[in-house]
């Protein structure tokens, strides 16, 4: 084998475009940014809200109403059903999350009142449904409602 012989392997790869290497290199002098403006400047990027001229889209789009969003109080839900599991034990905030029936930066339950409850529980919640409980007491439980984590009743 000689020198002659020997051919370059393809390995897939795209080189690097050296910008602002002379003019020569055909992306010299101003490195394809154009000439004057900021967009030639550095630092110059991140302007995703700005639309030229024209009227932002935030600007344009009607500000009416009222909205509660700040204020509103969310509850997670567990159904009566997954209560069942829990016979013999008081069921709390506490012992829902350790089950992982509820998340553990969850705040407030609400207990609604799908699927049917053969035993006879304690229950301390937020907040229950009608039909909730109705079915815990129909069973010979409690429902007892308690204060959220931020010292509120529902």
């Amino acid at each position: 084998m000689d020198i002659s012989n020997v051919v370059g392997v393809d390995v897939g790869r795209k080189r690097k475009r050296r910008k602002g290497r002379g003019t020569g290199s055909g992306a010299g002098k101003t490195a394809s940014r154009g000439s004057k403006g900021a967009g030639q400047r550095s630092g110059f990027g991140g302007l995703l809200h700005h639309e030229g001229g024209q009227m932002p889209l935030i600007r344009r789009i009607p500000k009416r109403g009222f909205s509660n969003s700040l204020f509103r109080v969310e509850y997670e839900a567990v159904n009566v059903e997954q209560l069942a599991q829990f016979a013999g034990q008081p069921v709390t905030i506490g012992l829902l999350k350790q089950a992982g029936l509820i998340k553990k930066r969850t705040k407030r339950y609400k207990v609604l009142g799908s699927g049917d409850l053969g035993v006879a529980l304690d229950v301390a919640a937020d907040a229950f449904s009608k039909t909730a409980r109705a079915k815990i007491e129909a069973a010979g439980g409690t429902a007892t409602i308690v204060a959220g984590s931020d010292g509120t009743t529902s």
